[in-house]
């Protein structure tokens, strides 16, 4: 997955823009024309929407790499009056700005998968992913455990990010990773990329291990924070380790449990690494990210936002809490359910 591209969508000459980017976005990832045009309906639909009904609307692009191949994400989020009443708001012929009230409709059927979750007085987020049709037709046979949501994002203003996320699967385990190179740019890419090298090639063990493999090999980087998760489906458990300031949150039945990190930098200051396990369940988000999200999050504010899709939950997640100073990098895993 690329960083995400975050486009504000306040006023209609944004519209086609955002509709160009999306488009080349899909024809780079090798969309046809067919493809092509759906993912071109879809975000000026979206994009028209946040114009006529929004506050502070943004369009989030982002690629996702499947088994099946690429798909295009298109999160459409807003800080405006949120809907009352969602099931209304999809039915064609809805409308409360005067038009013929076709556009959520539109895009839901021509989404490959659509979500959304809206709060009245916080606002709205859709999901829209689309998928080339050959993708389509291998989808039912790439089914992981785990679904993954991740906003990933530079420092205004910059163009690299020095956040980087990685994911393994060894046996009857799933390891997620989350690096935060110090300071930003390519020198902060050049460590946390470092970080995903060593974690990738020593998946076999344990978080404590890999970090303890990652602190001499990140000696000549800027160095990182670092923290990793792994998700044990025999046992139902949680084994996390991590230094310096990534966020790890298992939440479970509206209960919020921090996981502990030790204060250093992985490859220049690493006095103590330790591991602590925590209870999983079929039912648990796990939600991990870098210091340009702030930590004040409480997803008990959101009613129903747990049980969406985990990459409108971490869209939610940047909406209201990011620090546009940092780079940014949330990922948010769930146990996928049964279609």
């Amino acid at each position: 997955m690329i960083n995400a591209i975050a486009l504000p969508v306040t006023e209609e000459s944004q519209v086609g823009e955002a509709r160009r980017i999306a488009v080349a976005l899909a024809a780079e990832v090798g969309f046809n024309e067919t493809d092509r045009g759906k993912v071109a309906i879809v975000t000026t639909e979206a994009a028209k929407n946040l114009v006529k009904h929004a506050r502070e609307g943004e369009l989030l692009l982002q690629t996702v790499k499947t088994a099946a191949g690429y798909s295009i994400d298109i999160v459409a989020l807003d800080r405006g009056p949120g809907m009352a009443n969602v099931g209304q708001c999809l039915r064609d012929g809805f409308s409360t700005a005067g038009t013929p009230g076709t556009g959520l409709g539109a895009i839901k059927r021509l989404s490959n998968f659509f979500d959304i979750h809206s709060v009245p007085k916080l606002g709205t987020a859709l999901l829209m992913r689309l998928s080339p049709t050959q993708n389509r037709r291998e989808a039912s046979e790439n089914r992981n455990y785990l679904e993954f949501g991740v906003v990933h994002l530079p420092k205004a203003g910059e163009q690299i990010c020095g956040d980087s996320w990685a994911t393994e699967n060894h046996l009857d385990k799933n390891l997620i990773l989350v690096a935060d190179g110090l300071g930003y740019g390519g020198l902060a890419q050049e460590a946390s990329r470092e970080a995903v090298r060593v974690f990738r090639e020593n998946a076999k063990l344990g978080p404590k291990a890999i970090l303890e493999k990652a602190h001499p090999a990140l000696k000549d980087t800027r160095g990182a924070a670092g923290a990793i998760a792994q998700i044990d489906r025999t046992h139902q458990t949680v084994c996390f380790a991590g230094i310096g300031n990534i966020s790890g949150v298992v939440f479970t039945d509206n209960q919020t449990r921090s996981m502990v990190s030790y204060n250093g930098t992985v490859g220049h200051r690493m006095l103590k690494v330790a591991e602590f396990v925590y209870p999983w369940s079929p039912q648990s988000l796990l939600i991990m990210h870098s210091d340009g999200l702030a930590t004040q999050w409480d997803l008990n504010r959101y009613p129903g936002l747990a049980t969406r899709h985990p990459a409108l939950i971490a869209a939610v997640l940047y909406r209201d809490f990011k620090r546009t100073r940092d780079d940014m990098t949330v990922v948010v895993v769930k146990v996928r359910q049964p279609a």
